[in-house]
């Protein structure tokens, strides 16, 4: 986005997208419109009267193998993909629209996302973006699993993995301030062990899982290869992360990083972070070429009322 960073965006023109879901494995249409400045990602089920759901931490609902979103009873399933395209790619403002509970899962990753994105162009709004600014460390620990969020410039995040054979140990940073988010991050799939499939399945999960949207692992490696990158698994949990992190409203201004973590944890860093009106400020985003110069001389003009962050 260059030198429009310090202001809102939306997709230029409507997109659709059709397929299955990961868990459901039921087919969905989804569209996404162009919205207002101002007015986030919001979802709305077309099949149950445009009932509509806000990308918001207040709506989380089931958070084991992906990221769902509840609202007065009703649900939108494994949203992650898509709010990691739209804050990866700086799309503030979209309307959801979706007719079944789970979003498609594509080929598995946030690529098909970008590229429609980059075929119908990004619209600069005149609303200046609103950043959350980490002020003070927030942590989350459970056992070895950890996830933390520092003060910092930029949006920088650094996730290390550590999964059984063949994945073993992995880690990957990156800024999303970059610009880089659909080179180095949108196109890794999300991924599996074949062991563990019937056992999936018998919960309910992965019935829409397939080698066309998903990596699959056996004890040699991916049978479905081959890899689109090296690191394709953590650059993976990255691109989950980034979409849970959404939930809090605006883009995090600071720096990111989680030892094997997962959605669970992810959403948990939200709810702490934005509980804790002592750790964070709104504050409008810097031009790039001014950003340094900002943080030194902070302006008063520059600052949003705290309590009016989108959801609290």
């Amino acid at each position: 986005m260059g030198r429009t960073a310090q202001y809102e965006h939306t997709i230029a023109a409507p997109l659709e997208f059709t397929g299955v879901g990961l868990h459901s494995g039921a087919p969905v249409t989804m569209r996404l419109l162009p919205a207002p400045a101002g007015s986030g990602i919001v979802f709305r089920r077309t099949d149950l009267d445009n009932f509509e759901i806000p990308a918001l931490g207040r709506n989380v609902a089931k958070v084991s193998y992906a990221t769902s979103l509840m609202r007065q009873g009703v649900l939108i399933s494994t949203t992650e993909h898509l709010l990691s395209a739209l804050i990866g790619m700086g799309v503030d403002n979209v309307i959801v629209e979706i007719d079944n509970l789970e979003l498609p899962i594509l080929d598995g990753s946030a690529l098909p996302y970008v590229e429609a994105f980059e075929r119908s162009g990004i619209r600069t709004q005149r609303r200046r973006r609103e950043v959350i600014r980490v002020l003070k460390p927030v942590e989350v620990r459970e056992g070895g699993k950890f996830i933390a969020v520092y003060p910092g410039s930029g949006y920088n995040i650094c996730y290390a993995i550590d999964f059984p054979a063949p994945i073993g140990r992995q880690d990957f940073c990156v800024d999303l301030a970059s610009e880089t988010y659909g080179t180095t991050i949108a196109p890794a799939r999300t991924f599996g062990y074949r062991a563990d499939e019937q056992k999936l399945r018998d919960m309910g999960l992965i019935r829409g899982a397939g080698p066309e949207n998903a990596i699959i692992l056996d004890a040699k490696g991916p049978v479905n290869g081959p890899l689109r990158f090296t690191d394709e698994y953590v650059r993976h949990k990255v691109l989950d992360l980034i979409g849970d992190l959404a939930l809090a409203g605006r883009r995090i201004e600071g720096r990111v990083v989680a030892e094997r973590a997962g959605h669970a944890m992810h959403t948990a860093l939200v709810s702490r972070l934005l509980k804790d009106r002592s750790s964070w400020e709104l504050v409008h985003a810097a031009a790039p070429e001014s950003r340094e110069e900002d943080r030194e001389a902070p302006s008063l003009a520059g600052h949003v009322n705290a309590p009016a962050l989108m959801g609290l």
